[in-house]
């Protein structure tokens, strides 16, 4: 970690893009440790950096959006820099905010600093804000320079971007697959498929995603926990969404039993058993109604409920039917698959309800970004086009 220095003197600054996009990848790194811990705000990265004469350009505070959303990075990196942030630059991942919400704007902060140069990756959808951030920067006599690390910050803030414009969170949908495609044993039992580096690495992807989504079939099949049980990081455990018409889940279930300690939002069908609601809503359990068919919920005005209570990026760990049902609607936007070199064979449970898998792996709305080796197993990610 860059260690804060004080500064004793400031030059104006040289317009170098290599220097503008190292630092703005620094702010992109540090804006990635609140993914998952920052909802419903976006997770942003935010560096102050001042020009020694003597020595080029100088790190001299940091700054990321706080669990909860609050403080706001920009105003994190400021207050951390003091009166050291007159005359400096601040590097921040999405434009800087401009409206009176449960804080100050965070441009009015960055204008009464007096920074003199901001650097900002992607301009924000948020209708309060959407370029007001930038004209009140500017009228104020700050250069503001845009779009520097754009691709990645659209990665980063992909969830926020998409609740604004889409009014639904940013779904990724993770499966562990064996070599011929299958993600259980005949008759719907459960199988270890992967290693400990890809269950590790799915633990860390819940981590830094606001929710976690399953059907109510896994549900009763695994008796799931759904919290990350990486050393040090179960306070970083999402919010549970099971997908459960009529609450057939278990009161007693490890899901429900923890619900007072990691949230647990089960979204039914409105005319659902109302003993079953008050039952699971005594172990803390949020019942959540919403208009569908079955056990497949009307997945859009789903996604649009847990959306308006704040969720911008979900990760769908659920089994083959849900998982389909995902692929059908058109609503995966990033898709991670951990494939095993073990078989299960041909009486195994395919990886999608009544689909081949090329029709995830072949979607034209999705590509390809590449595959990864972990011990024995692979991650192939794939995004939205």
């Amino acid at each position: 970690m860059m260690k804060e220095l004080q500064i004793r003197h400031t030059s104006s600054f040289a317009v170098d893009p290599a220097v503008d996009a190292r630092f703005m990848a620094l702010a992109l790194a540090l804006g990635r440790r609140g993914l998952g811990n920052t909802w419903p705000n976006p997770a942003v990265g935010a560096v102050i950096v001042r020009n020694e004469r003597d020595g080029g350009p100088v790190v001299v505070s940091r700054g990321w959006t706080q669990p909860g959303g609050r403080p706001h990075a920009e105003v994190e990196a400021l207050r951390r820099a003091g009166e050291a942030a007159r005359g400096a630059i601040i590097y921040t991942t999405l434009e800087p905010c401009s409206h009176f919400g449960q804080t100050p704007p965070c441009a009015d902060a960055i204008i009464a600093a007096g920074i003199a140069r901001v650097v900002s990756a992607l301009g924000d959808p948020n209708p309060e804000i959407a370029g007001e951030g930038y004209r009140r920067l500017r009228a104020a006599g700050i250069t503001v320079v845009t779009g520097v690390g754009a691709e990645e910050a659209r990665r980063a803030h992909a969830g926020h971007v998409r609740r604004m414009r889409e009014g639904r969170p940013h779904v990724t949908l993770k499966l562990a697959i064996s070599a011929d495609g299958k993600v259980g044993l005949a008759g719907r039992r459960p199988a270890a498929i992967t290693g400990e580096a890809a269950r590790a690495h799915v633990h860390r992807s819940r981590a830094m995603h606001d929710a976690i989504l399953i059907g109510i079939g896994t549900a009763l099949a695994d008796d799931p926990l759904l919290t990350v049980r990486l050393p040090g990081m179960a306070q970083r455990s999402p919010v549970r969404v099971v997908l459960d018409s009529a609450l057939r889940l278990p009161p007693d279930g490890k899901l429900a039993r923890g619900a007072r300690d990691v949230p647990l939002w089960i979204v039914a069908a409105p005319d659902a058993p109302a003993a079953r609601a008050d039952a699971l809503r005594a172990t803390g359990a949020e019942v959540l109604p919403v208009d569908g068919s079955a056990d497949r919920r009307d997945l859009a005005a789903a996604l649009k409920l847990i959306a308006a209570r704040g969720i911008t990026r979900l990760m769908v760990e659920g089994g083959p039917t849900v998982a389909a049902a995902f692929v059908t609607a058109g609503l995966v936007d990033e898709a991670v698959l951990l494939c095993s070199s073990a078989t299960i064979g041909p009486d195994g449970i395919d990886a999608l309800e009544g689909l081949p898998l090329t029709a995830l792996t072949r979607s034209a709305q999705l590509r390809s970004r590449g595959v990864e080796m972990l011990d024995g197993d692979t991650v192939e990610t794939f995004e939205r086009t």
